[in-house]
C-alpha cells in the first residue's frame, strides 16, 4: 500500500513539473517575438517624432489660414498625438517583456489617426461653408491616406498581438509609410505659399521614409555597402 502511494505521489509530482514547464514556454515565445522588433526601434522613433512635429506645424498653418480652433486644427492635434504614440511604441520595442505596451501604443496611434480622418470630413464641410473650393478639395484628398495609414497601424498592432510572423507587422508598417507619403503631398497643397505648410509636409515625408525603413529593418533587408573605393567619391 505504501509503495502504491509512493508511486502515485511521484506521478503527481512529475505531472506538476510538466505542467509548469509548459506554461513557462509561452512567455518565452512572446519575448522572442517582441525582441525581433528591436531593429525597428530607432527608425520608428524618428518617424514618430517627425509625425508629431508635422501635427504641430499643421496646427500653426491653420492660424495663417484663419482656421485655428476648427476641425483642421483638431486633425493636426490627432496627428501629433499619433506621432507621440509611435515614438512611445518605438521606445518600448527595446524591452523584451513589454509586448502589450507596444501593441497598445500602435493601436492608440491608429485611433488618433482615424479620429483625425473624421475631423477632416468636418473640415471639408467648414471650408465649403466658407466658399473656399480649392482648400475644400485639398482637405478632402487628405481623408483617404489618413484613414489608410490608421488602418495599417491598427493591423500592425493586431498582428503582434496575434503572434504572427514579424514580416506581417513589417509589411503593415511599409503600407502605412506609403499612405503617409501620399498624405504629405496633400498637406503641402493646403497652402503652397506657406512655410508652415511646407515644413509640415517635409516632416510628414520624413516620417514616411523612416517608417518604411523600420519595416525594411524588420524584414531584414541589408543595406548594400559601397564596393572598393567608391566611398571616396563625392
Amino acid at each position: 500500500m505504501s509503495a502504491w502511494r509512493s508511486s502515485l505521489t511521484s506521478l503527481l509530482m512529475a505531472h506538476a513539473f510538466t505542467a509548469s514547464a509548459t506554461t513557462y514556454n509561452i512567455p518565452r515565445d512572446s519575448s522572442t517575438r517582441l525582441f525581433s522588433l528591436k531593429p525597428a526601434a530607432i527608425p520608428l522613433m524618428d518617424s514618430g517624432k517627425a509625425l508629431a512635429r508635422c501635427g504641430e506645424l499643421l496646427i500653426d498653418l491653420t492660424t495663417s489660414l484663419d482656421l485655428y480652433g476648427g476641425s483642421l486644427s483638431a486633425t493636426g492635434a490627432s496627428i501629433r498625438n499619433c506621432g507621440d504614440c509611435i515614438a512611445q511604441a518605438a521606445a518600448t520595442c527595446r524591452f523584451k517583456t513589454a509586448a502589450e505596451l507596444v501593441i497598445d501604443e500602435l493601436r492608440e496611434g491608429a485611433t488618433c489617426l482615424s479620429e483625425g480622418g473624421d475631423k477632416l470630413s468636418l473640415a471639408v464641410k467648414e471650408s465649403e461653408v466658407d466658399g473656399d473650393t480649392a482648400l475644400m478639395e485639398s482637405i478632402a484628398n487628405m481623408i483617404a491616406p489618413t484613414k489608410q495609414a490608421a488602418m495599417c497601424l491598427e493591423q500592425a498592432g493586431a498582428s503582434i498581438m496575434q503572434r504572427e510572423s514579424v514580416d506581417v507587422a513589417a509589411n503593415h508598417l511599409i503600407s502605412c509609410a506609403k499612405a503617409l507619403e501620399l498624405l504629405a503631398i496633400n498637406v503641402e497643397l493646403l497652402d503652397p505659399s506657406s512655410s508652415e505648410g511646407k515644413l509640415s509636409a517635409q516632416r510628414m515625408l520624413y516620417a514616411s521614409q523612416q517608417m518604411n525603413m523600420a519595416g525594411r529593418e524588420l524584414i531584414g533587408e541589408v543595406k548594400e555597402k559601397p564596393k572598393g573605393k567608391s566611398w571616396l567619391k563625392g
